[in-house]
């Protein structure tokens, strides 16, 4: 049998989108509509008002709508057909833009807003017009509790029993828990930003204010820092969870001509594009065509319990344990014959 028999097939259009996986176009899509209508209220604050918190929530709200916009144009371009360029298609473009959501969010929103408290803190100004200030951010809140309940029902439907923290690390699509983040920041820096300005009204000292933007601020880097942390992990490479690795593994070993899975690897090139590398014992009496037939039935059954697995790479080999099978590197790929390999004189002659 050739060792190097290897079967691939890429069927793109007969493999379900894994639901597990989904998109949440609609919370980014709420999100981005409540944003525009916040930031627009906030800066019409700020202009009656001018308060420190208010401008920096007012650029908070710009920036979360530049990202979902962000969102958005990921999604569209992660469905770009794969090339000859980017033969493995072009879907870590979502981790990419969310990536860059994390570092806007981080830019202009968190830096801004500490600059811009830090200077009301230094040259304190009265707030003017308070009744503007507590409107708005009334219906900020509103807007983005909206969003965020949207974003939170999207989740629920993905999460299962896992709680929203342990969905946010798991989730190997970006987009709904960059939104959950995005709304729950939202919230908190409103929150900050209603008890800036209500101290500042009560003890008529503007430094209040200028101490809720920093606080904002400081939210606003919290954040981002936990989203690069996940986008980076997910931009450079995440296995599938254990769920789907252990019904690939079944997938594989249920066949009647295997004996054995000796190496298994994943890795998501897209929320619901998984790549699988395997390599298999299968029956030593079978002929080339027929371990050819049994690959399209493994291929087929790891789609069937998996239907993110759109490519797949399915290795014939024997089980050797003087190899170490499970180690991250497979000896024979090293590029050299080990002399001190058990068979060194068998395989040199």
């Amino acid at each position: 049998m050739a060792k190097q028999l290897r079967h691939e097939r890429r069927d793109e259009d007969d493999a379900p989108p894994d639901a597990s996986h989904g998109h949440g176009t609609r919370a980014v899509i709420a999100a981005l509509v409540a944003n525009l209508a916040v930031a627009v209220a906030k800066f019409t604050g700020f202009a009656f008002t001018g308060s420190s918190s208010m401008l920096s929530e007012g650029v908070h709200s710009v920036a979360d709508s530049g990202n979902q916009g962000l969102l958005l144009l990921g999604g569209r371009r992660a469905k770009k057909a794969a090339t000859e360029e980017h033969p493995f298609g072009y879907g870590r473009e979502r981790y990419f833009w969310s990536f860059i959501v994390a570092l806007v969010l981080f830019s202009l929103g968190c830096l801004f807003a500490i600059y811009e408290g830090l200077h009301k803190i230094e040259h304190p100004e009265p707030i003017e017009s308070p009744e503007w200030a507590f409107a708005i951010l009334g219906f900020a809140i509103l807007a983005e509790g909206f969003s965020f309940r949207t974003a939170s029902k999207e989740a629920a439907k993905l999460k299962g029993t896992a709680s929203y923290w342990q969905y946010i690390r798991r989730a190997k699509a970006p987009e709904l828990p960059v939104v959950l983040l995005e709304d729950l920041g939202a919230l908190v820096g409103l929150v900050l930003a209603i008890a800036g300005v209500t101290a500042s009204v009560v003890t008529d000292d503007g430094r209040w204010d200028g101490y809720g933007s920093v606080a904002i601020g400081i939210l606003l880097g919290i954040i981002a820092v936990i989203l690069v942390i996940e986008m980076k992990s997910l931009l450079i490479g995440e296995g599938a969870s254990r769920k789907d690795v252990e019904a690939i593994r079944a997938a594989i070993e249920i066949d009647p001509d295997v004996i054995r899975v000796i190496h298994l690897r994943t890795e998501h090139l897209g929320p619901e594009e998984l790549l699988v590398g395997t390599k298999v014992e299968f029956l030593h009496e079978l002929t080339v065509p027929e371990v050819a037939n049994a690959i399209d039935r493994v291929e087929r059954s790891i789609r069937t319990g998996v239907p993110s697995a759109r490519l797949i790479f399915v290795e014939p080999d024997v089980h050797d344990p003087e190899r170490g099978a499970a180690a991250t590197f497979v000896q024979e790929h090293t590029g050299y014959i080990d002399a001190h390999d058990p068979r060194y004189n068998e395989i040199t002659g």
